[in-house]
C-alpha cells in the first residue's frame, strides 16, 4: 500500500516505486499471441520443405520460447528502467531503457484516473492506472500519464490518494446500475449487419496469414461454385447468416463490455465501474465535467435506446482501431432512463420537450441537399454509363431511390433541430442519421462565434457555436433564426456579447 502522502514534507521523504514484479509475467503471456502463429507458420515451411515433423515442431516450438523470453527480457529491463512517485505536489515518472524520459502531473491538475485490468492482469492481481489531466500532447489529444503495471491495492491507494481521498458517504447510492433487459440494445447497431463479414474477413487474413490459403481449398470452390449458380437464394442466406452472426457478436460484446455497471456520486466525484473480463474503473471530478450529451443513433432511437457520455476534461483517446467511446457513462439503454441519468448528473432537468424548434426555413435547406444529392448520383451514373460500358440498369434505381430517402433523412433532421436555455446549461440538438442533445454547463463557455453561409444568410439562418475546453471543443446551434441566435448567444454567457449586439424593437 502508499503510505499516507500528505504526511510527506519534502520530495526527497517520497520513495520511488517500480512497477510490480508480475508484469514481466504478463508481457511472456502477451507475447504467445506473436509466438503461436510465428511458430505455427515456422513449422509448416520447414515441413514443407521436406524437414521431419518432429523437428519441425522441435523448431517451432524453440521459436516460440525464443519469442517469450525475449518479451521477458525486455520487460524486465523496461521494469527497471520505469519508477515513479507520488510527493505532496505532484506524480512523476521516469522511463525508457534507451531514451529516458521523466515527466511530472502536478496534483492539482488532474482531472480523471483511470483503472483498467485486462483479464492477464486480472488473473495476476494487476491494473494500469491512467491519469488525465486535461491538458494537450505533442499529437493534439489528451495528455495522460500511465504506470503500467501496480497491484490492484496500490491501483485503488493511488486514485484515491489523487482524487482527494474521497470516500464513499453512507447515503450514497447508485445512479444507475446494470440491468439485464437493456441487452436487447446491444444489436441496434450498424456493426451487427456488417461485424460478421468483417469478422470472416478477419479469419481468412489469419488463416492465409499462417499459409493455409483457404481460397484453394475444395469446398471453398465448391460453395462459391453454388452461389453463383443460384444467387437468389445464396445471397439472402448469406446475408441472414452475416446478421445472425453480427447479431451475436454483438450480444456478447455489450456483456462483456458493461457486465457490472454501475455508476455513482461520491462527494466531488463521478465513479463508473464496468466489465466482465476487463474491468475498468473510470472517477471524474465533477467540477470538471462540462456537459452531458444523449445520443441516438437511428437503429438505437428506432428502437426506443439512447446512451449518455460525459463533456469533460483530461479524458484519453479511445485506443487506435478500437471501438471503445471512453467518455460513455452508460450503455445503450431506454431513452427515457438516458434522460434521467443526464439529469441526474447535469443536477437539472434534461427535457427535449421543452427546446425550441428552428425556423422552417432550415427544413428547406436539408430538403434541397437532399435533392441535390440525388441530382449529383444521377449525373455521376449518367457520365460512367456515357465513357463506360459496367454500369448496369438497375443502377439508375439508386437516385430514384435516393429522392424519398433523402427526404425522409431531411424531415427528421429538421425535426431534430432544437435549442434552450435553462438555468445552468446551453441546450442543443441535431442529427437526423445521429441525434444528439448536449447540455453545455454554461459557466465553461469560453467563446461563441457566429456564423453564416451565403444561403444561410439568403435565408436568414445563423449558427451558434460555442467553445469549451472540454469534450469536441466546439458544439454548434445549427440553422436557427438570426434574431432567435443573437438572443441565444446574447444571454447564453451574458455580458460576452454585449459589445458587438444591437436590440432593436
Amino acid at each position: 500500500m502508499i503510505p499516507d502522502i500528505e504526511e510527506t514534507a519534502t520530495e526527497e521523504d517520497a520513495a520511488w516505486r517500480s512497477p510490480h514484479p508480475r508484469v514481466v509475467v504478463a508481457a511472456a503471456v502477451f507475447s504467445l499471441a506473436v509466438a503461436v502463429p510465428a511458430a505455427i507458420t515456422l513449422a509448416r515451411f520447414l515441413v514443407g520443405r521436406g524437414v521431419a515433423l518432429d523437428r519441425g515442431v522441435a523448431a517451432a516450438a524453440a521459436a516460440a520460447l525464443l519469442v517469450v523470453g525475449a518479451a521477458a527480457v525486455y520487460e524486465t529491463a523496461r521494469r527497471r528502467a520505469t519508477r515513479y512517485r507520488l510527493t505532496g505536489r505532484r506524480l512523476e515518472l521516469h522511463s525508457g531503457i534507451w531514451t529516458k524520459e521523466y515527466r511530472a502531473v502536478p496534483r492539482e491538475r488532474v482531472r480523471s484516473v483511470d483503472v483498467t485490468a485486462d483479464p492477464v492482469r486480472r488473473v495476476l492481481g494487476l491494473a494500469v492506472v491512467k491519469v488525465g489531466t486535461g491538458e494537450k500532447d505533442a499529437s493534439g489529444g489528451p495528455a495522460e500519464l500511465t504506470l503500467d503495471a501496480l497491484a490492484v491495492a496500490e491501483a485503488e491507494a493511488l486514485r484515491s490518494i489523487l482524487l482527494g481521498g474521497r470516500a464513499a458517504r453512507p447515503d450514497d447510492g447508485p445512479l444507475a446500475e446494470l440491468r439485464w433487459s437493456w441487452i436487447r440494445y446491444a444489436p441496434l447497431t450498424v456493426w451487427t449487419f456488417v461485424g460478421g463479414g468483417l469478422a470472416l474477413g478477419g479469419l481468412y487474413k489469419l488463416l492465409d496469414t499462417l499459409g493455409f490459403e483457404p481460397a484453394k481449398w475444395e469446398t471453398a470452390a465448391r460453395a462459391w461454385e453454388w452461389v453463383t449458380a443460384t444467387p437468389w437464394i445464396t445471397v439472402p442466406l448469406l446475408l441472414a447468416a452475416n446478421a445472425l452472426l453480427g447479431f451475436a457478436g454483438a450480444t456478447v460484446l455489450y456483456a462483456e463490455s458493461w457486465g457490472r455497471y454501475r455508476l455513482e456520486r461520491r462527494p466531488g466525484v463521478l465513479r463508473l465501474r464496468r466489465g466482465l473480463l476487463t474491468t475498468r474503473s473510470l472517477t471524474l471530478e465533477e467540477r470538471r465535467l462540462r456537459g452531458v450529451a444523449v445520443t441516438e443513433p437511428l437503429l438505437l432511437r428506432l428502437g426506443g435506446g439512447a446512451r449518455v457520455t460525459v463533456v469533460t476534461t483530461g479524458l484519453r483517446k479511445a485506443e487506435e482501431n478500437g471501438t471503445e467511446e471512453v467518455a460513455a457513462l452508460t450503455p445503450p439503454l431506454p431513452a427515457r432512463e438516458a434522460r434521467r441519468i443526464a439529469s441526474a448528473v447535469l443536477g437539472e432537468e434534461l427535457d427535449p420537450a421543452g427546446l425550441r424548434g428552428h425556423p422552417r426555413a432550415a427544413r428547406g435547406r436539408r430538403v434541397r441537399r437532399a435533392l441535390v444529392a440525388a441530382a449529383a448520383l444521377a449525373a455521376a451514373l449518367g457520365v460512367l454509363d456515357a465513357w463506360t460500358t459496367w454500369v448496369p440498369a438497375w443502377a439508375w434505381a439508386l437516385p430514384v431511390l435516393a429522392v424519398p430517402a433523402g427526404w425522409a433523412l431531411a424531415a427528421e433532421g429538421y425535426r431534430s433541430l432544437g435549442h434552450g436555455l435553462t438555468r445552468r446549461h446551453l441546450v442543443t440538438r441535431a442529427g437526423a442519421v445521429r441525434r444528439r442533445t448536449v447540455a453545455l454547463d454554461r459557466s465553461g463557455i469560453i467563446g461563441l462565434t457566429i456564423s453564416e453561409s451565403l444561403f444561410q444568410r439568403r435565408a436568414g439562418l445563423v449558427t451558434v457555436s460555442a467553445t469549451t475546453a472540454a469534450g469536441e471543443g466546439r458544439y454548434d446551434v445549427l440553422d436557427v433564426g438570426r434574431d432567435e441566435g443573437l438572443r441565444l448567444a446574447r444571454h447564453a454567457v451574458p455580458g460576452l456579447l454585449e459589445p458587438f449586439v444591437e436590440e432593436r424593437g
